[in-house]
């Protein structure tokens, strides 16, 4: 009996999987697409413009963007870091302004109790795309001993305000007190 029940309950099965595989051919034909209708442009981000027709993501996103740190040459009474941004590929190139915001450095996940306060032009767009890089500097007071770090988490900034997300950068950097940060600029060129 159990087995009878069995064979009848799975012919039935198979019978509602049929009727809906036959439902939904009826409705979407072979080889036609579904896709949700085009809209105008949204603003993404305070500074990206994204349309449903346009496949490429921002590269104003923490996961598309690869920040690195690396030591730069000192000033008078300064240390410098260069934090350099780089989009991914097949990114939206987006707008960038001022400086970063929110800084927290860390050594192996372990914060530093340190604050960097921005300097420098915080109205200058900059564009940050795969063809196109940026940066921005950390100034680090000469002191008798800085404690390391190898970690910056940020806020970035476009035009209409702060960008959604966090970011993150990797390599060794010294922290004091008396940091500073500078506005994201344009990498300069070779050549």
């Amino acid at each position: 009996m159990h087995t009878r029940l069995a064979r009848t309950a799975a012919a039935s099965a198979r019978l509602a999987a049929a009727t809906a595989l036959a439902a939904g051919a009826v409705l979407v034909p072979a080889g036609v697409a579904s896709a949700a209708p085009a809209s105008s442009t949204a603003q993404v981000s305070s500074s990206v413009p994204v349309s449903q027709a346009d496949p490429e993501p921002s590269s104003c996103r923490p996961n598309h963007v690869n920040a690195t740190i690396t030591p730069a040459p000192a000033s008078a009474g300064h240390s410098h870091y260069t934090v350099a941004l780089t989009a991914a590929p097949h990114t939206a190139p987006c707008t960038l302004t001022g400086s970063p915001t929110g800084l927290v450095f860390s050594l192996n996940g372990s914060p530093r109790a340190v604050e960097a306060v921005p300097y420098g032009d915080q109205t200058t767009p900059v564009v940050l795309g795969p063809a196109d890089p940026a940066e921005f500097d950390i100034q680090v007071p000469n002191s008798g001993g800085p404690a390391q770090a190898d970690e910056v988490t940020f806020t970035l900034n476009g035009p209409d305000g702060a960008i959604p997300g966090e970011f993150t950068a990797h390599g060794p950097i010294g922290v004091d007190g008396g940091m500073q940060v500078g506005p994201v600029t344009a990498t300069p060129t070779a050549g």
